[in-house]
């Protein structure tokens, strides 16, 4: 009589299907991973970068434009002018305002987290600006030598 071998069962092919599943699910989870930090670092944050020298940049042009008004302004009477600025920064609106704050004359500009202070030195002591607008449009100046 022949002597009955029995050999392992062969589990070659669920080994391999089971190392396909395991580094698919692998790599399933760093591209996840990776779609959630390229969309915050490669694009969120240059925008707002570009955002912040924007909003620098427009609250400078409002800032001299209100102190050039200023300079040309008449002792007794009214003046204005229309200027513009752009509609949106990097597809987004934003706001601008001008107020006080203690004996400083302050622009901002603000667009959702992003925001930008500019002084303008010296309108402050003699006649404050306050006022607000949004980049929509074309915005006005106005002096009057009485106030507002």
């Amino acid at each position: 009589m022949r002597p009955c071998i029995t050999e392992p069962p062969n589990e070659e092919g669920v080994t391999r299907l089971t190392e396909y599943i395991i580094v698919t699910g692998v790599l399933l989870v760093l591209m996840i991973v990776m779609m959630f930090t390229v969309n915050a670092v490669f694009m969120e944050g240059p925008a707002n970068n570009l955002r912040h020298h924007a909003f620098v940049d427009i609250g400078n042009g409002v800032s001299t434009r209100i102190v050039d008004l200023y300079v040309i302004a008449p002792g007794n009477g009214t003046i204005e002018t229309k200027f513009d600025i752009p509609d949106d920064v990097a597809g987004a609106g934003y706001f601008v305002s001008a107020d006080l704050e203690g004996a400083d004359q302050v622009i901002q500009v603000q667009g959702g987290s992003i925001q930008s202070r500019i002084a303008i030195a010296g309108i402050g002591a003699t006649r404050g600006v306050i006022g607000n607008t949004t980049g929509a449009g074309w915005n006005m100046i106005q002096y009057d030598s009485k106030g507002f």
